[in-house]
């Protein structure tokens, strides 16, 4: 369940990044690569826990 939300945040994320690069919006890039990036930091650490 908790990987579910790891990889609905990196979807929502590379839309953003995408949607952002269609718009010349370099803030909606930025917020789409940090959600990214806090996504799967949370992935791995979610995996690593487990173990």
């Amino acid at each position: 369940m908790k990987y579910l939300v790891a990889v609905l945040a990196v979807a929502i994320g590379v839309a953003g990044v995408v949607l952002g690069e269609a718009d010349d919006s370099p803030g909606l890039q930025l917020l789409g690569v940090v959600l990214i990036v806090g996504a799967v930091t949370f992935g791995v650490r979610t995996a690593r826990r487990g173990r």
